[in-house]
């Protein structure tokens, strides 16, 4: 309906300007201060980069509504590994924040981002521009993976930060004598990151024939 259009439109509006911002500014400070900026991205930018990582999980109540048609457990993959990396790995290391792995973590979360969202917006209004639309669904094959090494690289570069300072880690008092040692379960998350990055590849490609197959091209060009 109109009303659901202009409902995802805005949304679309709202995290391309976000994820535009970020990007922009960390092109500028790069410009500006070189290697510099690096170590202090997530101080700059990490409040919006938060802010515009949860507004995406309205992106799960859209398909599960119905209102947007994408698949499910792909689009649910990719905003949890965000938010996990994000939020409990990035967000509550603080030695972690300074390290080179975030800006380059965010370039390719931002870049990815903004030229998903501008082809979301002009796909509301029935606009298909065949460059921006074959952008959107190439470029992130050979992007998406990038990130998710990046994502591990982080998670890598946080467990001895984790082990010293036993941050989530639980050892529940007698009787129970039970322990949750957090490393331990961000080594076992990684191995849920690689698996889910080959059926979201997987995804990626199917999504790229859907949309970019000749008879789709035809269409929209008519």
């Amino acid at each position: 309906s109109f009303t659901m259009n202009m409902y995802l439109f805005v949304y679309d509006l709202m995290q391309f300007c976000g994820h535009s911002w970020i990007f922009t500014n960390m092109i500028i400070r790069f410009m500006t201060f070189g290697k510099d900026s690096l170590a202090d991205t997530f101080y700059s930018i990490g409040l919006v980069m938060r802010l515009c990582q949860l507004l995406s999980v309205v992106e799960i109540l859209h398909i599960l509504i119905g209102i947007d048609k994408s698949r499910l457990l792909p689009r649910f993959l990719q905003i949890t590994e965000r938010i996990i990396v994000l939020f409990v790995v990035i967000n509550s290391q603080e030695e972690v924040q300074g390290k080179y792995v975030v800006c380059v973590l965010f370039f390719l979360w931002n870049f990815l981002d903004v030229v998903r969202y501008t082809y979301n917006m002009l796909a509301r209004m029935g606009i298909y521009y065949l460059p921006l639309t074959w952008l959107n669904f190439s470029l992130c094959i050979p992007l998406y993976p990038l990130s998710v090494l990046a994502e591990g690289f982080a998670i890598c570069v946080s467990l001895p930060y984790f082990e010293s300072f036993g941050t989530y880690s639980i050892k529940l008092p007698f009787p129970l004598t039970f322990s949750i040692y957090f490393p331990y379960v961000l080594k076992m998350y990684l191995l849920v990151l690689f698996t889910g990055m080959c059926f979201i590849i997987q995804n990626l490609f199917s999504e790229r024939m859907a949309h970019l197959g000749v008879g789709n091209i035809k269409n929209k060009r008519s």
